[in-house]
């Protein structure tokens, strides 16, 4: 499926792109567009970090662990 999204999604942008070659694309539009893609990609960012940022954490928590384990082994 998101295959077939992002096909569509090409098709659309060159649809768009071949009637802006020809000067038929409502500017209001495509900056609509714009604004749209960059506060998701603004939101997708954040969660991203976040999402690093609890990885991180439970990957140093898992380290000290390992490290206290291998200090019962000396």
């Amino acid at each position: 499926m998101v295959e077939f999204l992002k096909k569509m999604t090409e098709w659309v942008l060159d649809k768009e792109e071949q009637a802006a070659s020809n000067c038929r694309v409502d500017l209001k539009d495509v900056q609509k567009q714009i604004d749209l893609i960059l506060e998701k990609r603004q939101k997708l960012q954040k969660e991203c970090e976040e999402n690093l940022k609890e990885l991180d954490h439970i990957l140093d928590r898992l380290e000290k662990i390992k490290e206290k384990e291998l200090s019962c082994k000396r």
